[in-house]
């Protein structure tokens, strides 16, 4: 049990994706400090409020008396970070990466194949030219390679 779960830890794929929730995890307090300290202030100061958190803020009348606040700038201030990260993951990973792919792959087409193995059908017909160059004598049912001469004659 604990073999197969230190082959599971081991993967490079586990590995690969605890790094990118902790780098993701750093990113998003960067990204979230940026929407909440630049664009939602610059946002906010066009529509003529501190933020968009505290913009178009519906109150409706709440059954035990006062009131529930339906906050519409909070929403709108969530989606702006969203295509906000969705662009940066876009403009920084994605596209630096596409382009890198297609340098390689452009790359290996220029050089071509190299240490093809050959196909099943080339190793096959390569036996059957073997087999067709063996010398075809008549061994009387014996295999070629099964003939034997026969010891000299002993002396007396």
């Amino acid at each position: 049990m604990l073999k197969g779960f230190k082959e599971f830890i081991l993967r490079g794929n586990v590995i690969d994706l605890a790094v990118a929730v902790v780098i993701g995890t750093a990113f998003t307090a960067v990204v979230t400090s940026l929407v909440t300290n630049l664009f939602n202030p610059a946002i906010g100061a066009l529509f003529k409020a501190e933020s968009l958190n505290s913009l178009w803020i519906v109150k409706i009348p709440a059954v035990g008396g006062g009131t529930a606040d339906i906050m519409f700038g909070a929403v709108i201030a969530s989606i702006i970070q969203f295509l906000i990260i969705a662009a940066v993951v876009y403009f920084v990973l994605i596209v630096p990466i596409n382009y890198v792919k297609k340098l390689a792959f452009r790359k290996a087409a220029e050089v071509g194949p190299t240490n093809v193995p050959p196909t099943e059908l080339e190793l096959l017909a390569e036996i059957r030219d073997l087999l067709a160059n063996v010398d075809n004598t008549p061994t009387h049912g014996k295999h070629p390679a099964a003939t034997t001469v026969d010891p000299p004659a002993p002396t007396a």
